[in-house]
């Protein structure tokens, strides 16, 4: 059973003061004459932040690179944003401090903004613990921008695969604040998509998450007809096969 506490908004009410104390009268927002809606347009999609959350190890990057992969092949406009590659560059200054976790959220946050206006699909994979920085990414974009996908998995499961070996670092004290063991996670309470890894597959958890964003209308309408009849042939198949 993984560990779970209350988390107060003191720390994002604290932040958000200091942000607006830090800004500038002077710092205006230039209009430009290509707008987001130009690029989508152009891009024939609708731009959004597909947010992947879940533990470690519950396959939130196997997933959206699956995922990222079928979008590329039918010539969708994708990136894919993941948590360690962001600590690499971005994020280096950070740890995994309740507080530092947050800050890390918000700056992908910020970054997804700008590739949501670019008019791009961004599949974004971070555990992101906590209920209160998930909502803070959401309010920053337009309602609709913003998909949150939970990766369910037991944690059990989780430490069965430990790919990386992390769990048992954790488990040992070697690794301080690691989520579910002695860091909370706030599981979502109304998420656009559950997905459970420990019962559907990489390609029918792929199917479902193609399935929401095609009757969502995330995707153009010729585009929609091409990647439905593409499920239905691997639904056809697969019922062939059982």
């Amino acid at each position: 059973m993984f560990v779970v506490k209350a988390v107060t908004g003191e720390f994002m009410k604290n932040r958000i003061t200091n942000t607006n104390q830090a800004k500038s009268s002077d710092v205006v927002w230039s209009n430009v004459s290509v707008t987001k809606d130009r690029r989508d347009n152009l891009n024939k999609q609708r731009s959004a932040v597909i947010w992947f959350t879940g533990l470690s190890g519950s396959g939130k990057t196997t997933i959206a690179n699956a995922l990222e992969q079928r979008l590329h092949k039918e010539a969708f406009r994708t990136y894919l944003l993941d948590g360690d590659n962001v600590r690499h560059g971005l994020s280096n200054d950070l740890g995994f401090s309740d507080h530092d976790r947050t800050e890390n959220i918000r700056r992908i946050g910020e970054v997804s903004k700008l590739f949501i206006d670019a008019g791009v699909m961004v599949l974004a994979t971070f555990i992101s613990p906590f209920i209160n920085d998930r909502k803070f990414v959401r309010n920053i974009v337009n309602e609709t921008e913003f998909v949150e996908i939970y990766i369910k998995c037991p944690l059990n499961t989780c430490e069965d695969r430990d790919v990386k070996g992390l769990y048992k670092k954790a488990r040992a004290g070697e690794i301080k604040h690691f989520t579910g063991i002695d860091s909370p996670y706030e599981e979502p309470v109304s998420a656009e998509l559950t997905i459970d890894t420990s019962k559907l597959s990489i390609e029918e958890s792929v199917d479902a998450i193609i399935n929401y964003l095609v009757k969502n209308s995330y995707l153009v309408i010729n585009r929609r007809q091409r990647i439905t009849q593409l499920l239905l042939n691997r639904l056809t198949t697969s019922n062939n096969t059982i």
